[in-house]
């Protein structure tokens, strides 16, 4: 099997191409950029282009597979050829699709938290040695790559997100997966870029719960009223099963959660309402898939969480460094309350960047009203550089303070002078939030962990 995947260095794209590699088919690739990690770990492979570029040549009639990365455009040279021959070309989720048809498709999908569940539910399926092929949004310990596809897995856990397909397929991705098990987080508007009003952004997973395939099941989270909403009235032409969870029993004792299941205690490694959420809706996903509550609790007591989802960076008795992936206002509001509420006796110094598309676009900024009330410092960074190479709008730091709505937000605009204020504090007795899809404009979280005062 020869496959070929243009715009293979994107982060799901060079993951799917090492899953390709590993299954035994014949992978080549191309792409105008490729950075780290995925040029290292796609040279290792030996699946590394040996020049950068597009080049319709590569492209010919004995591939069976052309994969369309996001990063391409409609007018790739290479994908052109590759209608020219006729040849198969799939999106992405499509290619997920047609290697997992056959077997038991789970999909993740809602506005937050799909990773932290899909990482959940894999974390116990691997901890008791279930075979599975998955598509995951983020590196996880202990999983070489986060695309695994197999012959023999019976079956597929997806992680499915709403953005758009390939840059000639504008469906959603999660359209694409036909769950037999699907689960929905919560719904929160985003990508506005794409989803110009909540109504359509909320159509998109009505339409979601009807592909789920005939005699399917849905798991969503009741604690959503726009999801309950949305569950209750979708899904009736295929006949699916439907199961709801909340928050589960907990109490939090000198910093740990702790699950309070019929009379056991259940220690966690991590915290706050959202995670215990998405846990209790990775339990039903465990339960539909053959473990049981004892299985499920004896492995998710090792689980420390998905990459950049309230992760760890460094730790002393008094003072704990956290970064996560919050952009959104929902993402933000959840992790600074849970944040407060498992340190409650700790002052909560919480940082966001403005980076996304969305976040960046002035109609979208009032969705941040009240989003980092909970924290006790709150702070705001945006790169004008990051906002012009987008074509958007400027916004500015006037703006930006209405819109959060809060009188004391401090707002950076050069990466440099938030690190200086940050190093400026005494941060003892404190937890420090750093949140962002991006990275601050290259901040060493690491390197600024052993640069803080402490004292």
């Amino acid at each position: 099997m020869r496959v070929h995947l243009i715009a293979i260095g994107g982060s799901a794209m060079h993951n799917m191409a090492l899953a390709l590699h590993e299954k035994g088919f014949q992978v080549t690739g191309s792409d105008d950029e490729i950075n780290e990690p995925s040029k290292t770990r796609l040279k290792n492979a030996g699946i590394l282009p040996p020049v950068i570029g597009w080049f319709p040549e590569k492209i010919t009639s004995d591939i069976d597979a052309v994969i369309l990365g996001m990063h391409a455009r409609e007018d790739n040279p290479e994908l052109i050829r590759a209608k020219e021959l006729n040849l198969k070309v799939y999106s992405y989720p499509e290619y997920i699709y047609e290697a997992t048809k056959d077997k038991t498709r789970v999909v993740i999908g809602g506005s937050h938290g799909k990773t932290t569940i899909t990482a959940m539910i894999l974390h116990v399926l691997n901890f008791h040695k279930k075979d599975t092929d998955f598509m995951v949004g983020a590196q996880l310990e202990g999983f070489n790559t986060m695309v695994k596809l197999t012959k023999e897995a019976p079956i597929a856990i997806i992680e499915g997100d709403e953005y758009l397909a390939s840059p000639i397929d504008r469906r959603p991705k999660f359209h694409l997966y036909k769950p037999n098990i699907a689960i929905l987080s919560g719904i929160a508007w985003d990508h506005i870029n794409v989803f110009p009003t909540f109504e359509i952004y909320v159509n998109q997973f009505e339409k979601f719960i009807d592909l789920i395939e005939p005699n399917g099941s849905l798991i969503y989270c009741n604690e959503d009223s726009e999801l309950q909403k949305v569950a209750t009235n979708s899904g009736k032409s295929n006949n699916i099963s439907k199961m709801s969870y909340s928050i589960p029993k907990h109490r939090i004792e000198k910093g740990t959660t702790i699950l309070e299941d019929n009379g056991k205690d259940i220690s966690l490694q991590i915290f706050g309402n959202h995670n215990l959420m998405n846990l209790n809706g990775a339990r039903l996903v465990c339960n539909k898939l053959g473990l049981n509550d004892t299985q499920f609790y004896e492995a998710i007591q090792s689980f420390k969480g998905a990459a950049k989802r309230l992760e760890l960076v460094s730790k002393t008795d008094a003072f704990a460094f956290y970064k996560d992936f919050a952009h959104s206002p929902s993402k933000l509001k959840a992790t600074t309350q849970a944040t407060k509420q498992q340190f409650a006796n700790r002052k909560i110094l919480a940082c966001m960047e403005l980076h996304t598309f969305s976040s960046l676009n002035e109609t979208f900024l009032a969705e941040y009203d009240g989003a980092m009330n909970d924290a006790d410092e709150a702070i705001v960074y945006f790169n004008p550089h990051t906002i012009a190479h987008k074509k958007l709008k400027p916004i500015t730091e006037e703006q930006v303070l209405k819109y959060f709505n809060r009188k004391d937000l401090k707002i950076f605009t050069e990466s440099s002078a938030l690190v200086n204020y940050l190093k400026s504090k005494s941060l003892k007795n404190h937890v420090l939030l750093m949140m962002s899809s991006g990275n601050f404009d290259g901040i060493d979280f690491k390197q600024l962990s052993t640069e803080l005062n402490l004292n």
